[in-house]
């Protein structure tokens, strides 16, 4: 656990990174390019995390994981996303679709599914996005009617990471739709139940994880894989993202570092006036601002996942991951946004990863509430 007076990090935790750093610089980084280029689902590098036991490190022992407090899982999300951040998310998405079914699921969905999970050999997604229903949760239209001792689920799912490879769907939908987002349910759902992938999108970074438009049409679901009680589905979905959100800035955090230290190398061996560029007072400056604002957006992630290991004591888990998650995504796009400045005309070509990192920074400001969300959140927390 961290310390949490001053979230020193222990010697475990700092020989897990290296760990990490080494297995992700050895057996991710050298795929990272081809799978941006080609838009390919990295699964050599899903191999590698599964051959380490990363895909456990969130879950309990009783169900085939390590038990890991969360500064650990953020080590291991920002070692990934320093060399190769779709292969980050794809580490991070499955927990974030099995959070709700750790936290409010029967105990007998809880030993069918994250077992399977756990080890690597099943991934999940999370889908509460609809084209007209993001950061307004409440407008979304996908309905679960209830039928016998099942659910009929019909509705459209948008922006929904690791659509396709995905053997399970943890859905939102209303159970009553006139009852605004106190009519959201929770339901987990198999591929195979008819779950359709409408479309994959294109996309600016990330483009190793697939992000497509899922379709549930007439989709039977037991009742017994609805997660909690009908009605709260939102609350489980606001709890979900409130200890998932840490993460998302624990990659943004690897982003900026991976960035930093790309640029950095790059400057003492890049000369110019007869003299290493890192001799130039202005680009150090730069590389100062840089290392600042990212060591500042990775204390206040870790401050957040210390807030999730204690259970939150004085609620203020909402906030301080809002800040987290917000300050580190704005870090690693104007990090990244320096380092191709650094690089000058080859940051801006494919050559040089810069630019990579610089188009999977942006998605960080966006998915999992969109900065201009947290700000709502963290001003609300502020004046009341």
């Amino acid at each position: 656990m961290v310390d949490q007076s001053t979230f020193t990090l222990t010697e475990t935790h700092r020989q897990f990174r290296a760990a990490v750093r080494q297995m992700a610089e050895e057996r991710i980084a050298p795929h990272a390019a081809a799978v941006d280029r080609d838009e390919a689902f990295p699964w050599e590098s899903y191999k590698a995390l599964t051959e380490m036991e990363l895909p456990g490190l969130a879950f309990a022992p009783e169900y085939g994981g390590a038990g890991a407090d969360m500064v650990t899982q953020a080590i291991a999300a920002e070692e990934l996303a320093r060399v190769c951040a779709s292969t980050s998310v794809t580490f991070l998405v499955t927990k974030l679709g099995m959070l709700p079914v750790m936290n409010f699921a029967s105990e007998e969905l809880k030993r069918e599914y994250l077992p399977k999970v756990a080890s690597g050999q099943s991934q999940a997604s999370y889908c509460l996005s609809e084209a007209d229903a993001g950061s307004d949760v409440a407008a979304m239209r996908c309905r679960a009617v209830r039928d016998g001792d099942s659910y009929v689920l019909n509705g459209t799912k948008y922006w929904i990471t690791n659509a396709g490879v995905s053997d399970t769907y943890t859905v939102f939908a209303k159970t009553d739709p006139d009852a605004g987002h106190r009519g959201i349910s929770c339901f987990l759902v198999e591929k195979d139940w008819g779950v359709k992938v409408a479309k994959l999108e294109h996309k600016l970074g990330l483009r190793g994880s697939p992000t497509g438009e899922v379709v549930f049409e007439d989709v039977r679901v037991p009742a017994s894989h609805r997660i909690g009680e009908e009605g709260e589905g939102f609350r489980i979905a606001m709890h979900t993202l409130d200890r998932s959100r840490p993460t998302i800035g624990a990659q943004a955090v690897g982003i900026a570092q991976g960035a930093i230290d790309y640029a950095a190398g790059y400057m003492q061996e890049r000369k110019a006036f007869g003299k290493p560029i890192a001799d130039l007072q202005g680009l150090r400056f730069m590389v100062a601002d840089m290392a600042m604002k990212t060591e500042a957006a990775r204390g206040l992630v870790y401050q957040a996942c210390s807030l999730i290991d204690a259970g939150d004591p004085e609620g203020e888990l909402t906030m301080v991951g809002a800040m987290a998650k917000c300050f580190a995504s704005d870090t690693a796009m104007s990090v990244t946004t320096d380092a191709v400045q650094l690089l000058g005309g080859y940051g801006y070509t494919t050559e040089f990863p810069v630019e990579r990192f610089m188009r999977d920074a942006k998605i960080t400001q966006i998915y999992e509430g969109t900065n201009q969300i947290q700000r709502v959140v963290i001003s609300k927390a502020v004046l009341g």
